[in-house]
């Protein structure tokens, strides 16, 4: 019986997949915000361009959260692969000292 994934986060891969998409939405909700901060500058709507500029400010520093996540994500596969292909060749080096 195989292992059906529950949550995005029951494997590196899911995880990565997952943040992924996150990053992409945050990237579509930034332009969003920003064309709106156009709107409310052009409006002269200066408290409404100030709650947008703070918006903006910190969906930037949600994306580059998530950027730092990927990589930390992408390490972790990496170290995985090495890890295993070491324990592989480990199991291969008894067999033929056996």
């Amino acid at each position: 019986m195989s292992h059906r994934s529950e949550t995005p986060f029951d494997n590196i891969e899911n995880s990565h997949e997952y943040v992924s998409l996150l990053a992409d939405a945050i990237e579509i909700a930034l332009a969003e915000v920003e064309a709106e901060a156009v709107l409310a500058g052009a409006d002269r709507a200066e408290r409404r361009l100030e709650a947008l500029q703070l918006v903006a400010f910190k969906l930037t520093k949600l994306s580059s959260h998530m950027t730092a996540s990927r990589r930390i994500l992408n390490d972790l596969r990496s170290l995985r692969r090495l890890l295993l292909e070491e324990r592989t060749l480990d199991k291969v080096l008894r067999k033929s000292a056996g």
